[in-house]
Protein backbone atom coordinates (compact mmCIF):
# COMPACT_ATOMS: atom_id res chain seq x y z
CA UNK A 1 0.00 0.00 0.00
CA UNK A 2 1.61 3.27 -1.06
CA UNK A 3 1.52 6.42 1.02
CA UNK A 4 -1.77 8.09 0.35
CA UNK A 5 -3.65 4.92 -0.60
CA UNK A 6 -6.92 4.32 1.22
CA UNK A 7 -6.39 7.55 3.16
CA UNK A 8 -3.95 5.62 5.39
CA UNK A 9 -6.88 3.48 6.45
CA UNK A 10 -8.67 6.72 7.32
CA UNK A 11 -6.74 7.01 10.60
CA UNK A 12 -3.32 5.51 10.27
CA UNK A 13 -2.25 2.65 8.11
CA UNK A 14 1.00 0.99 7.22
CA UNK A 15 3.91 1.96 5.00
CA UNK A 16 5.78 -0.50 2.75
CA UNK A 17 9.53 -1.04 2.94
CA UNK A 18 11.50 -1.32 -0.29
CA UNK A 19 11.46 -5.02 -1.13
CA UNK A 20 11.22 -7.37 -4.08
CA UNK A 21 9.00 -9.62 -2.00
CA UNK A 22 5.34 -9.17 -2.91
CA UNK A 23 4.60 -9.72 0.78
CA UNK A 24 6.61 -6.60 1.56
CA UNK A 25 7.06 -5.71 5.23
CA UNK A 26 4.46 -3.17 6.28
CA UNK A 27 5.40 -0.64 8.95
CA UNK A 28 2.77 0.65 11.34
CA UNK A 29 3.23 4.40 12.02
CA UNK A 30 2.87 3.61 15.72
CA UNK A 31 6.17 1.72 15.48
CA UNK A 32 8.03 4.90 14.51
CA UNK A 33 10.07 6.59 17.26
CA UNK A 34 9.13 10.10 16.05
CA UNK A 35 5.75 11.73 15.80
CA UNK A 36 4.09 11.36 12.38
CA UNK A 37 1.20 13.53 11.23
CA UNK A 38 -0.14 13.24 7.68
CA UNK A 39 -2.70 15.55 6.09
CA UNK A 40 -4.52 14.83 2.82
CA UNK A 41 -4.97 17.05 -0.24
CA UNK A 42 -7.65 19.01 1.61
CA UNK A 43 -5.45 19.69 4.63
CA UNK A 44 -7.27 17.31 6.95
CA UNK A 45 -5.37 14.95 9.22
CA UNK A 46 -5.52 11.29 8.15
CA UNK A 47 -2.63 9.93 10.27
CA UNK A 48 -1.69 10.79 13.84
CA UNK A 49 0.60 8.16 15.31
CA UNK A 50 1.26 7.18 18.92
CA UNK A 51 4.44 9.28 19.19
CA UNK A 52 2.52 12.33 17.97
CA UNK A 53 -0.11 11.66 20.63
CA UNK A 54 2.62 11.54 23.29
CA UNK A 55 4.46 14.65 22.08
CA UNK A 56 1.40 16.85 21.58
CA UNK A 57 -0.76 15.43 24.40
CA UNK A 58 -3.62 15.27 21.89
CA UNK A 59 -5.73 12.15 21.53
CA UNK A 60 -5.71 10.54 18.09
CA UNK A 61 -9.49 10.56 17.92
CA UNK A 62 -9.49 14.32 18.54
CA UNK A 63 -6.93 14.99 15.80
CA UNK A 64 -7.91 12.74 12.88
CA UNK A 65 -10.31 14.50 10.52
CA UNK A 66 -9.51 18.00 11.77
CA UNK A 67 -7.84 20.65 9.60
CA UNK A 68 -4.09 20.45 10.18
CA UNK A 69 -3.84 23.93 11.67
CA UNK A 70 -6.38 22.95 14.35
CA UNK A 71 -5.02 19.46 15.06
CA UNK A 72 -1.46 20.78 15.22
CA UNK A 73 -1.62 24.48 16.19
CA UNK A 74 2.05 25.38 15.90
CA UNK A 75 3.62 28.80 16.34
CA UNK A 76 7.14 29.99 15.69
CA UNK A 77 9.26 31.56 18.42
CA UNK A 78 7.84 34.99 17.54
CA UNK A 79 4.26 33.85 18.12
CA UNK A 80 3.26 33.61 14.45
CA UNK A 81 0.94 30.78 13.38
CA UNK A 82 3.14 28.37 11.48
CA UNK A 83 0.74 26.94 8.90
CA UNK A 84 -0.57 30.37 7.94
CA UNK A 85 3.03 31.58 7.66
CA UNK A 86 4.30 28.70 5.49
CA UNK A 87 1.06 28.08 3.55
CA UNK A 88 1.97 24.55 2.36
CA UNK A 89 -1.14 24.20 0.15
CA UNK A 90 -0.54 27.52 -1.59
CA UNK A 91 2.49 29.48 -2.60
CA UNK A 92 5.21 28.09 -4.81
CA UNK A 93 4.44 24.70 -6.29
CA UNK A 94 8.15 23.86 -6.45
CA UNK A 95 8.53 23.63 -2.67
CA UNK A 96 9.36 20.15 -1.37
CA UNK A 97 9.12 20.71 2.38
CA UNK A 98 10.29 22.55 5.46
CA UNK A 99 13.61 21.88 7.27
CA UNK A 100 13.56 20.95 10.93
CA UNK A 101 13.14 23.86 13.33
CA UNK A 102 11.97 24.66 16.84
CA UNK A 103 8.26 25.50 17.07
CA UNK A 104 5.85 25.92 19.95
CA UNK A 105 2.77 23.92 20.88
CA UNK A 106 -0.01 25.48 22.97
CA UNK A 107 1.32 26.13 26.45
CA UNK A 108 4.74 27.10 25.14
CA UNK A 109 6.12 23.54 24.86
CA UNK A 110 8.91 23.31 22.28
CA UNK A 111 8.94 20.64 19.59
CA UNK A 112 11.18 19.98 16.59
CA UNK A 113 9.15 19.97 13.38
CA UNK A 114 10.00 19.14 9.78
CA UNK A 115 7.62 18.68 6.84
CA UNK A 116 7.63 16.97 3.46
CA UNK A 117 5.36 18.00 0.61
CA UNK A 118 4.22 15.03 -1.48
CA UNK A 119 3.11 15.80 -5.05
CA UNK A 120 2.16 13.48 -7.91
CA UNK A 121 4.52 15.46 -10.17
CA UNK A 122 7.09 18.17 -9.30
CA UNK A 123 4.86 21.19 -9.77
CA UNK A 124 1.52 19.57 -9.15
CA UNK A 125 -0.88 20.25 -6.27
CA UNK A 126 -0.08 18.94 -2.82
CA UNK A 127 -1.44 15.44 -2.33
CA UNK A 128 -0.04 14.72 1.12
CA UNK A 129 1.65 16.81 3.79
CA UNK A 130 3.87 14.61 5.96
CA UNK A 131 4.97 16.18 9.24
CA UNK A 132 7.62 14.77 11.58
CA UNK A 133 7.65 15.73 15.27
CA UNK A 134 10.43 15.23 17.80
CA UNK A 135 10.71 16.25 21.42
CA UNK A 136 13.54 18.57 22.41
CA UNK A 137 14.60 16.65 25.53
CA UNK A 138 17.49 14.80 23.86
CA UNK A 139 18.80 17.97 22.24
CA UNK A 140 18.56 19.86 25.53
CA UNK A 141 20.45 17.09 27.33
CA UNK A 142 23.18 17.31 24.69
CA UNK A 143 23.32 21.09 24.98
CA UNK A 144 23.54 20.86 28.78
CA UNK A 145 26.29 18.27 28.50
CA UNK A 146 28.26 20.50 26.13
CA UNK A 147 27.77 23.49 28.43
CA UNK A 148 28.98 21.45 31.42
CA UNK A 149 32.00 20.29 29.44
CA UNK A 150 32.91 23.85 28.48
CA UNK A 151 32.49 25.06 32.07
CA UNK A 152 34.60 22.18 33.42
CA UNK A 153 37.35 22.75 30.87
CA UNK A 154 37.41 26.49 31.56
CA UNK A 155 37.65 25.84 35.30
CA UNK A 156 40.35 23.19 34.98
CA UNK A 157 42.43 25.30 32.57
CA UNK A 158 42.25 28.51 34.55
CA UNK A 159 44.28 27.33 37.55
CA UNK A 160 47.34 25.85 35.78
CA UNK A 161 47.45 28.58 33.14
CA UNK A 162 47.31 31.27 35.84
CA UNK A 163 50.18 29.53 37.60
CA UNK A 164 52.23 29.20 34.41
CA UNK A 165 51.65 32.83 33.51
CA UNK A 166 52.48 34.05 37.02
CA UNK A 167 55.71 32.13 37.41
CA UNK A 168 57.02 32.86 33.92
CA UNK A 169 56.22 36.57 34.27
CA UNK A 170 57.97 36.65 37.65
CA UNK A 171 61.04 34.85 36.35
CA UNK A 172 61.31 37.10 33.29
CA UNK A 173 60.97 40.27 35.36
CA UNK A 174 63.17 39.32 38.34
CA UNK A 175 65.45 36.53 37.14
CA UNK A 176 68.56 37.86 38.91
CA UNK A 177 66.83 38.10 42.29
CA UNK A 178 66.21 34.38 42.67
CA UNK A 179 68.60 31.64 43.67
CA UNK A 180 69.06 28.58 41.47
CA UNK A 181 66.96 26.49 43.86
CA UNK A 182 64.11 29.01 43.70
CA UNK A 183 64.28 29.10 39.90
CA UNK A 184 64.22 25.29 39.76
CA UNK A 185 61.16 25.13 42.04
CA UNK A 186 59.29 27.65 39.88
CA UNK A 187 60.20 25.85 36.66
CA UNK A 188 59.18 22.49 38.12
CA UNK A 189 55.81 24.00 39.05
CA UNK A 190 55.41 25.39 35.53
CA UNK A 191 56.30 21.96 34.10
CA UNK A 192 53.74 20.19 36.32
CA UNK A 193 51.00 22.67 35.41
CA UNK A 194 51.84 22.36 31.72
CA UNK A 195 51.45 18.59 32.08
CA UNK A 196 48.01 19.15 33.64
CA UNK A 197 46.95 21.20 30.62
CA UNK A 198 48.34 18.56 28.25
CA UNK A 199 46.41 15.79 30.04
CA UNK A 200 43.20 17.79 29.92
CA UNK A 201 43.57 18.42 26.19
CA UNK A 202 44.24 14.71 25.66
CA UNK A 203 41.04 13.89 27.59
CA UNK A 204 39.03 16.29 25.45
CA UNK A 205 40.39 14.72 22.26
CA UNK A 206 39.51 11.27 23.59
CA UNK A 207 35.96 12.37 24.42
CA UNK A 208 35.56 13.85 20.95
CA UNK A 209 36.70 10.59 19.33
CA UNK A 210 34.53 8.44 21.59
CA UNK A 211 31.40 10.54 21.01
CA UNK A 212 31.91 10.53 17.24
CA UNK A 213 32.84 6.84 17.06
CA UNK A 214 36.31 7.66 15.73
CA UNK A 215 38.41 6.21 18.55
CA UNK A 216 41.06 4.16 16.76
CA UNK A 217 42.41 0.94 18.25
CA UNK A 218 45.83 -0.11 16.94
CA UNK A 219 46.09 -3.72 18.03
CA UNK A 220 49.44 -5.17 19.02
CA UNK A 221 50.48 -8.02 21.32
CA UNK A 222 50.09 -6.75 24.90
CA UNK A 223 51.62 -8.30 27.99
CA UNK A 224 48.90 -7.24 30.41
CA UNK A 225 50.69 -8.71 33.44
CA UNK A 226 53.83 -6.67 32.68
CA UNK A 227 51.72 -3.55 32.15
CA UNK A 228 50.05 -3.95 35.56
CA UNK A 229 53.42 -4.51 37.25
CA UNK A 230 54.85 -1.43 35.54
CA UNK A 231 52.03 0.79 36.80
CA UNK A 232 52.35 -0.51 40.35
CA UNK A 233 56.11 0.09 40.31
CA UNK A 234 55.50 3.66 39.10
CA UNK A 235 53.27 4.31 42.13
CA UNK A 236 55.87 2.83 44.46
CA UNK A 237 58.61 4.95 42.86
CA UNK A 238 56.49 8.06 43.47
CA UNK A 239 56.43 7.36 47.21
CA UNK A 240 53.58 4.91 47.77
CA UNK A 241 54.25 2.04 50.14
CA UNK A 242 54.84 -1.32 48.42
CA UNK A 243 52.60 -2.87 51.07
CA UNK A 244 49.67 -0.97 49.66
CA UNK A 245 49.53 -3.13 46.51
CA UNK A 246 48.72 -6.79 45.95
CA UNK A 247 49.09 -8.11 42.40
CA UNK A 248 47.68 -11.50 41.47
CA UNK A 249 48.52 -12.86 38.04
CA UNK A 250 46.68 -16.09 37.26
CA UNK A 251 48.23 -18.69 34.96
CA UNK A 252 46.87 -19.45 31.52
CA UNK A 253 46.40 -15.88 30.27
CA UNK A 254 45.60 -15.95 26.55
CA UNK A 255 47.56 -13.92 24.04
CA UNK A 256 46.03 -10.44 24.05
CA UNK A 257 45.96 -8.12 21.05
CA UNK A 258 45.03 -4.59 22.05
CA UNK A 259 46.21 -0.99 21.82
CA UNK A 260 49.03 -0.84 24.41
CA UNK A 261 48.80 2.93 24.93
CA UNK A 262 45.06 2.77 25.58
CA UNK A 263 45.40 -0.25 27.88
CA UNK A 264 47.96 1.79 29.82
CA UNK A 265 45.47 4.64 29.98
CA UNK A 266 42.78 2.35 31.42
CA UNK A 267 45.12 0.79 33.98
CA UNK A 268 46.57 4.16 34.97
CA UNK A 269 43.14 5.68 35.55
CA UNK A 270 41.76 2.76 37.58
CA UNK A 271 44.88 2.50 39.75
CA UNK A 272 45.00 6.25 40.31
CA UNK A 273 41.35 6.23 41.36
CA UNK A 274 41.92 3.34 43.77
CA UNK A 275 44.96 5.00 45.34
CA UNK A 276 43.54 8.51 45.50
CA UNK A 277 39.91 7.84 46.41
CA UNK A 278 40.15 4.43 48.08
CA UNK A 279 41.85 3.28 51.24
CA UNK A 280 43.85 0.31 52.48
CA UNK A 281 45.25 -2.33 50.15
CA UNK A 282 44.72 -2.00 46.41
CA UNK A 283 44.36 -5.44 44.82
CA UNK A 284 44.89 -5.98 41.09
CA UNK A 285 43.74 -9.36 39.85
CA UNK A 286 44.54 -10.49 36.28
CA UNK A 287 42.91 -13.70 35.12
CA UNK A 288 41.71 -15.41 31.95
CA UNK A 289 38.01 -14.95 31.36
CA UNK A 290 35.94 -18.07 31.86
CA UNK A 291 32.34 -19.15 31.48
CA UNK A 292 29.72 -18.76 32.81
CA UNK A 293 30.63 -15.18 33.71
CA UNK A 294 32.21 -14.44 30.34
CA UNK A 295 31.28 -15.71 26.90
CA UNK A 296 34.49 -14.95 24.99
CA UNK A 297 38.12 -15.86 25.48
CA UNK A 298 40.12 -12.97 26.82
CA UNK A 299 41.55 -11.36 29.94
CA UNK A 300 39.78 -9.89 32.96
CA UNK A 301 41.44 -7.27 35.17
CA UNK A 302 39.92 -6.43 38.54
CA UNK A 303 41.03 -3.43 40.62
CA UNK A 304 39.61 -3.20 44.14
CA UNK A 305 40.38 -1.25 47.31
CA UNK A 306 39.35 -1.25 50.95
CA UNK A 307 37.84 2.21 51.13
CA UNK A 308 34.22 3.21 51.75
CA UNK A 309 33.26 2.15 48.23
CA UNK A 310 30.72 3.73 45.92
CA UNK A 311 27.16 4.24 47.16
CA UNK A 312 24.68 1.89 45.52
CA UNK A 313 22.63 4.77 44.17
CA UNK A 314 25.70 6.24 42.43
CA UNK A 315 26.90 3.12 40.63
CA UNK A 316 24.70 3.73 37.59
CA UNK A 317 26.39 7.12 37.07
CA UNK A 318 30.03 6.11 37.58
CA UNK A 319 30.85 5.94 33.87
CA UNK A 320 29.02 9.14 32.91
CA UNK A 321 30.69 12.47 32.27
CA UNK A 322 31.63 14.60 35.28
CA UNK A 323 30.92 11.94 37.89
CA UNK A 324 33.22 12.42 40.86
CA UNK A 325 33.47 9.89 43.64
CA UNK A 326 34.84 12.43 46.11
CA UNK A 327 35.76 16.08 46.43
CA UNK A 328 39.44 15.40 45.86
CA UNK A 329 39.70 17.08 42.49
CA UNK A 330 39.68 15.71 38.97
CA UNK A 331 37.59 16.52 35.94
CA UNK A 332 35.18 13.62 36.30
CA UNK A 333 35.98 12.55 32.73
CA UNK A 334 38.43 9.70 33.37
CA UNK A 335 35.99 6.82 33.88
CA UNK A 336 33.87 7.97 30.93
CA UNK A 337 37.00 7.70 28.76
CA UNK A 338 37.95 4.36 30.31
CA UNK A 339 34.55 2.92 29.38
CA UNK A 340 34.87 4.27 25.84
CA UNK A 341 38.33 2.70 25.42
CA UNK A 342 37.26 -0.69 26.78
CA UNK A 343 34.16 -0.76 24.55
CA UNK A 344 36.26 0.26 21.53
CA UNK A 345 38.14 -3.01 22.15
CA UNK A 346 34.76 -4.85 22.21
CA UNK A 347 35.25 -5.36 25.93
CA UNK A 348 33.09 -4.62 28.96
CA UNK A 349 33.63 -2.79 32.24
CA UNK A 350 31.60 -2.99 35.44
CA UNK A 351 31.69 -1.48 38.90
CA UNK A 352 30.62 -3.06 42.16
CA UNK A 353 31.58 -3.59 45.76
CA UNK A 354 34.81 -5.47 46.47
CA UNK A 355 35.33 -8.27 49.00
CA UNK A 356 36.66 -5.76 51.56
CA UNK A 357 33.79 -3.33 50.98
CA UNK A 358 35.60 -0.86 48.74
CA UNK A 359 35.06 -0.10 45.07
CA UNK A 360 35.76 -2.87 42.57
CA UNK A 361 36.23 -2.17 38.86
CA UNK A 362 36.44 -5.11 36.48
CA UNK A 363 37.13 -4.85 32.79
CA UNK A 364 37.46 -7.62 30.26
CA UNK A 365 39.29 -7.50 26.94
CA UNK A 366 38.69 -10.20 24.32
CA UNK A 367 41.68 -11.73 22.55
CA UNK A 368 40.98 -9.31 19.70
CA UNK A 369 43.15 -10.69 16.90
CA UNK A 370 43.67 -8.26 14.01
CA UNK A 371 41.61 -9.01 10.91
CA UNK A 372 44.59 -10.37 8.95
CA UNK A 373 45.27 -12.98 11.66
CA UNK A 374 41.73 -13.97 12.59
Amino acid sequence: MAVGTSRLAETHGTYPCASTDPEALMIDPDDLPDGLVVADENGRVICFNAAAVRITATARADAVGLPLERALPLEDLKGRRWWALTDPYGGLATRVGQPERNLLLPGGREVLVSARYVREHPTGPLRRLVVSLRGTEARRRTERSHAELIATVAHELRSPLTSVKGFTATLLAKWERFTDDQKRLMLETVDADANRVTRLIAELLDISRIDSGRLEVRRQPVDIAAAVTRHVQAHIASGRSPDRFVVRIHPGLPALWADPDKVDQVLGNLLENAVRHGEGTVTIDVAPTAAPRDDEEGTAVTVSDQGPGIPEESMARVFTRFWRGSKRGGTGLGLYIVKGIVEAHSGTITVGRGPAGGAEFRFTLPVGLPAHLS
